[in-house]
This record gives C-alpha cells, sequence and structure tokens, in this order.
C-alpha cells in the first residue's frame, strides 16, 4: 500500500460495525437468554462479553482471558471465567453473539441495507482483507478466523470485521508489552489522550478500582509519560503515536493482501455503514473522549 494509515482508516469503521454488538441491547437478550445477564445498571453484560469474545479460543480459562484481553482485572475476569462455560457451551455463545449482530445490523441499518449490493460487495472484500491476516501470535484473531463464514452477506462483513479487529489487537498487546506498559497503564495512557474511552468508563468496565487507577498514573509518572495534572507528557504523546504507527505496520498485511483499490473502496462502503449505524445510536452517550 501506498499509505501506511490506510489500513487504520479501514480499520475505523469496520471496527465501529463490530464493536457496536457488545454494546447492544439484542446482545444483552441473547446473553440473559443463556444465562449470562448484566448487572443492573452496568453499560454490557460482563459475563457475556467475557463469554463471547473468548468463546472462539474454546473453554479457556481466566489467565489465557486476561493475557488476550490484556487491559482488563485479571480478578473481574476471573469473577466470571469459567463459570460462565458452567452455564452456557462456547459454541452456544458464538452462536448467539451472531444472532445478536443479525438483529444489531438490521435495526441500525435496515433490512434495504443489509441486503443491498454494496453489503455484498463490502462483505467480499473484508473477507478477501481478512485471508491476509497471520495467524503466529495473533491468538484472537486466529481463533476467529476459524469460525465458518455465515452465508448473509452482512454477518459475513461482521465476522471479517471482528477477524481484522481482533487480528489487529493482537499486535497491539504485542508492542504495548514491549514498550513495558501493563493492562491498566496501557489503558490509562491511552484515556489520557482524550481518544477512546473515557477514564470513567474505562475504569468501570475493565474492573479497576480509583486506588488502582492512581497507583498506576504515579507510575506512568515515574517514566515520564504523564504529568502532574494526569495529561501525556510530550515523551508520553511521542510513545502513543509511535505504538499506532508500529500497529498499523503490524496490521497491515491484510490491506496489502487486498490492494490499495479494494481498501479505499472497503473504506469507502465501510464508513457509510458506520455512519448509519452511529447515527441511529450504536453506542451509550457519553462513554467516548474525542472521536
Amino acid at each position: 500500500m501506498t499509505d501506511p494509515r490506510g489500513g487504520r482508516r479501514c480499520h475505523t469503521p469496520l471496527n465501529a460495525l463490530h464493536s457496536a454488538v457488545y454494546f447492544s441491547p439484542e446482545f444483552d437478550k441473547e446473553m440473559e437468554a443463556l444465562g449470562l445477564a448484566k448487572a443492573p445498571g452496568a453499560y454490557f453484560s460482563a459475563p457475556g462479553y467475557f463469554a463471547a469474545r473468548s468463546a472462539a479460543m474454546g473453554a479457556v480459562g481466566p489467565g489465557t482471558v486476561t493475557a488476550a484481553f490484556f487491559n482488563f482485572s485479571h480478578a473481574l475476569i476471573a469473577r466470571h471465567v469459567p463459570a460462565v462455560w458452567a452455564v452456557a457451551a462456547p459454541e452456544q455463545v458464538l452462536a448467539a453473539r451472531l444472532r445478536a449482530a443479525d438483529r444489531l445490523l438490521r435495526r441500525l441499518l435496515g433490512d434495504g441495507a443489509t441486503a443491498s449490493g454494496e453489503m455484498a460487495e463490502a462483505a467480499e472484500l473484508a473477507r478477501h482483507a481478512a485471508a491476509g491476516c497471520v495467524r503466529a501470535g495473533r491468538p484472537l484473531g486466529s481463533a476467529e478466523a476459524d469460525q465458518p463464514v455465515a452465508q448473509e452477506p452482512h454477518l459475513a462483513l461482521w465476522q471479517a470485521a471482528t477477524v481484522l479487529r481482533e487480528h489487529r489487537g493482537d499486535g497491539h498487546v504485542a508492542l504495548l508489552t514491549q514498550a513495558g506498559l501493563d493492562g491498566i497503564e496501557a489503558l490509562v495512557s491511552h484515556t489520557s489522550s482524550g481518544r477512546g474511552f473515557t477514564p470513567a468508563f474505562a475504569r468501570a468496565t475493565r474492573g479497576w478500582s480509583e486506588e488502582e487507577w492512581s497507583a498506576a498514573q504515579e507510575r506512568l509518572r515515574d517514566k515520564g509519560l504523564l504529568d502532574a495534572e494526569g495529561r501525556l507528557t510530550e515523551a508520553g504523546t511521542a510513545l502513543r503515536a509511535e505504538l499506532e504507527h508500529e500497529t498499523d505496520r503490524l496490521a497491515a498485511g491484510p490491506y496489502d493482501h487486498l490492494g490499495a483499490a479494494g481498501v479505499a473502496r472497503l473504506t469507502e462502503l465501510a464508513g457509510g455503514f458506520a455512519a448509519t449505524a452511529l447515527g441511529n445510536g450504536a453506542f451509550p452517550d457519553g462513554i467516548f473522549g474525542r472521536r
């Protein structure tokens, strides 16, 4: 690809389509039907999320989930895993997740869009890109790539977006580890940039206490990455930029495989679908910083 950031521009709308499922009432209902209901007042079903996002790897234990998810508290994960597998098998969870994606995309985009030629084209392009993902060192991406492809184009697009998202995330985790950041430090430094989730939402949903959050901030200050007011220093800003640049590099394979013209077209199509989804309330209000 001539533009190394082209993959990131394509990833952004695809990731929005992928991740909206976990915040949706459709997902909550499917998880509740399995016995994995969310707690009252919670943004999403924690047991359902841990089960649904890890189910492609099988009935894994809490250590595996913590290692793969990276920025969640192990104590929070261990509260739900492996208990979720006594409630529902991974195959049941994956089927419920796909049903939730089906209902969600139909609600956000409309039946006309989900059955459109543009959707079929986007699905084919996304699947072609996902075929270029590497497997070694990518536990979540590789596990998702093993899932049977749905016949319906909007679900095939969602599945390919999921493979691409997890493939990118696996590479990002490797880079965070190389940079010497643990899970909560990575989360604090990212939210301090003003992008992604707000600090309050990230802390609550990832299972970190205020004391743990403050301790991570102090460690980042000791590393010269955070200032006294909790903002990124020049070194912290440079590190986050380098991490994103290197993540783009490690995630480039699928988009190189698709080719520049295909990436441009997929970005256009996915961008249109994502814009519609966001306009129709794909995510709860107030959970993101700058978008």
